[in-house]
């Protein structure tokens, strides 16, 4: 046996030092080099314990690869595929990160559950008798999920060379632990080895291997950022445990957009897709309220509306406050800024307090004008009339600016039954013979004009 030795190894980034060290140089962060023990010896592929040959690969000219094609498994889950950029990838390993509680085992034993194909669940957490009683709630009668609890990574590639599965779910990937390191279970050195055996499976044996992360105290994935770069996607699930929608967001992605979003809710039988999250991101009621406006916005190649709250008051103290909740606070402070500058509204001694419905948090610019209208119908006291809704982006002079997709925002606005929509006159309309009023601003003066007298 060889000699067993030590390196430290940076709890945040994964970064390697001969020695202790004060100061991470890679990501600054104080503390967190530990000494974790490795053995140098020769690494076996996971090929060693399903005896198994290993072909060895050569190089090729880029015009002599056979391309062939992109085989994609349909999960039976249509939010799922959306994030996935449609469906999962032959040979793709997948990471979702979530907070402990949010549904994460649940979705994948879900998806595991109505696939027609073989699927092996693998849990490191949960006893065979804990998984069986979810799987009874959520969808009970299934025959091809094949359910192991294990840790060791030689023992889980013994049972896979024997049941030959078409898609392996780990959960989690911070519970399993290889032989061919001595370190202890969720440490740096064994997420890395036992990930990097994963993935010469997946790409050896083209099955989809899709992984369970926990997250750190400040909501990013515990274990190494290397883990990240990796594997092929990662995604995020979020949502308040004090809510029932939770929010499946795509941070890495070799197949597909990053850009897309899924939403489910949390249901006694498991989680049930939101095929129309407008309806959910829009509050039904009757009563006309001042401080609201309805954005037209786009989540990779969906569009949403959102609703949109503000609140203007007095300052009460010396300094006003300024806060935003799902949106960016200093475009928020920007577009004060211009209503100040550009519009003549004195907005300087007030608070502002910004809302976006839902729990979500969006980046799109086209939201500014739903922005403004809100904090100036707040400001007025006088609320935006029914089936009013707004997609364009505010510039620093106070000019409307054209948004792009916007076919797409004035369909989604007549699904919903919105009767006017207010967009730049730079804009480009193709649909002439909409129900859709489309109202075609230049300036935040003609905004105010239109909305307010």
């Amino acid at each position: 046996m060889a000699k067993t030795k030590t390196a430290y190894f940076c709890q945040n980034c994964g970064a390697q030092y001969a020695k202790w060290v004060g100061q991470c140089t890679s990501c600054k962060q104080w503390n967190t080099v530990v000494e974790e023990v490795i053995q140098k010896e020769e690494k076996s592929t996971w090929r060693a314990s399903t005896g198994a040959v290993h072909k060895a690969s050569s190089p090729l000219l880029i015009s002599e690869i056979d391309r062939g094609n992109e085989i994609r498994w349909d999960t039976e889950n249509t939010e799922f595929n959306r994030v996935l950029g449609g469906g999962l990838v032959a040979g793709s390993l997948t990471l979702l990160g979530g907070e402990p509680g949010i549904g994460k085992s649940t979705l994948l034993l879900q998806i595991a559950l109505k696939l027609p194909f073989k699927t092996l669940y693998v849990s490191g957490e949960e006893s065979q008798h804990q998984i069986k009683m979810r799987a009874e709630r959520i969808h009970p009668g299934t025959t091809n999920c094949y359910v192991l609890t294990e840790t060791k990574t030689q023992n889980i590639f013994q049972h896979i060379a024997r049941l030959s599965p078409d898609l392996v779910i780990i959960d989690s990937i911070q519970t399993l632990h290889s032989d061919y390191m001595d370190s202890s279970a969720g440490s740096i050195s064994q997420i890395r080895e036992c990930t990097a055996e994963l993935i010469k499976y997946a790409k050896e044996s083209h099955t989809p291997v899709i992984l369970v992360g926990h997250i750190t105290k400040d909501g990013t994935l515990a274990g190494p950022k290397i883990l990240e770069h990796m594997v092929d996607t990662v995604l995020q699930f979020e949502g308040d445990r004090n809510h029932v929608y939770r929010i499946l967001r795509s941070l890495k992605n070799r197949f597909g957009s990053t850009s897309e979003l899924g939403i489910y809710e949390m249901l006694g039988g498991g989680l049930r897709e939101v095929r129309n999250p407008s309806e959910i991101l829009i509050s039904n009621t009757e009563v006309s309220l001042s401080g609201t406006a309805i954005a037209a916005t786009m989540e990779g190649m969906r569009p949403l509306l959102i609703e949109i709250q503000a609140l203007v008051s007095s300052a009460v103290y010396g300094t006003p406050q300024r806060s935003a909740t799902g949106f960016n606070l200093k475009r928020l402070n920007m577009l004060l800024a211009v209503l100040e500058k550009r519009a003549g509204f004195k907005l300087a001694a007030k608070d502002v307090f910004l809302n976006i419905t839902g729990g979500i948090t969006v980046d799109d610019p086209a939201i500014d004008l739903a922005v403004i209208a809100a904090i100036l119908s707040s400001n007025f006291d006088i609320p935006i009339e029914k089936g009013v809704c707004f997609a364009a982006e505010v510039g620093l002079a106070g000019e409307i600016r054209p948004v792009q997709r916007v076919d797409q925002r004035i369909t989604e606005a007549e699904k919903l039954g919105f009767s006017t929509i207010y967009v730049s006159n730079g804009n480009k309309i193709g649909h002439k013979d909409s129900k859709v009023v489309v109202q075609l601003v230049s300036k935040i003066e003609e905004v105010v004009a239109h909305l307010f007298g």
